[in-house]
């Protein structure tokens, strides 16, 4: 059995008098796709994601994208679904957003778009002016959020953030204030860290959108050993347990069980 799988999507529309075709499809239209197209079928392992091949073919306008089957079949399975609900809140945020850029593209040069796989090439998924595949807002909420992991980049140039590389949510990027990394001090790269965060979270599924996180707090996560702090624990410990038996209240405490 074949490996790969293909992703068609069909552009229909008109460039003035002209039908649309890969002889007038603009590279800008062309760079949209493709930026929204690992998003569609990869929304959350970029890092070990399968190649991604791409070709532009004539019929209007049709990109082929082939790839590992088992993103093919999980995509078209995707695709029924919302279908069928109407809906793409229950979507990863990236996949969501995918369809949605895709939506709003329709919308702004009145395209139609038709989407199908080589699994099942009768179903064919419509985008068009008069559909409606965005999210519902008043799902998404700003929330604090908090991540522990270890700080790989920092900086910008047109727009300041910080890398942390997380074991729970894999690399994240958070927005931060360009005069908040000028004034460290100290080297952040490669230091553990806690962040707090604002951002966009699904309060349905929990979901955290991670394209919306901004920084409120960087929390710095490097344990150490504290001899004094023991110490002063330790003392703080003793005055609660003058005058009990630890033996007799661990006996207490497993109500008479010998383990």
């Amino acid at each position: 059995m074949d490996k790969f799988g293909i992703i068609e999507i069909r552009v229909l529309g008109k460039k003035g008098n002209l039908k649309l075709s890969p002889d007038n499809y603009d590279v800008k239209e062309i760079i949209s796709m493709l930026e929204n197209i690992e998003d569609l079928l990869y929304p959350t392992s970029i890092k070990d994601r399968p190649i991604i091949t791409y070709d532009i073919q004539e019929g209007y306008v049709k990109h082929i994208f082939k790839t590992g089957l088992q993103a093919i079949i999980a995509f078209g399975a995707v695709l029924s679904q919302v279908q069928s609900s109407n809906s793409i809140d229950f979507l990863e945020a990236k996949t969501a957003i995918a369809i949605e850029n895709i939506q709003n593209f329709s919308y702004q040069k009145n395209y139609d778009f038709e989407l199908k796989t080589s699994i099942d090439k009768d179903f064919v998924f419509k985008i068009n002016p008069q559909s409606k595949y965005l999210r519902t807002e008043n799902i998404w909420v700003d929330a604090e959020l908090y991540f522990y992991g270890i700080l790989i980049n920092a900086g910008g140039k047109s727009k300041a953030n910080i890398h942390l590389d997380t074991q729970d949510f894999g690399s994240i990027t958070v927005d931060t204030d360009k005069d908040f990394l000028k004034d460290q001090e100290e080297n952040l790269l490669y230091k553990k860290f806690g962040i707090r965060a604002i951002g966009k979270q699904n309060i349905e599924t929990g979901e955290i959108d991670k394209k919306t996180l901004k920084l409120i707090q960087l929390v710095d996560f490097q344990p150490k050993y504290d001899d004094s702090y023991l110490s002063s624990l330790i003392n703080k410990a003793k005055v609660n347990w003058k005058g009990i038996n630890p033996e007799q209240w661990l006996y207490n405490i497993r109500g008479g069980y010998d383990a």
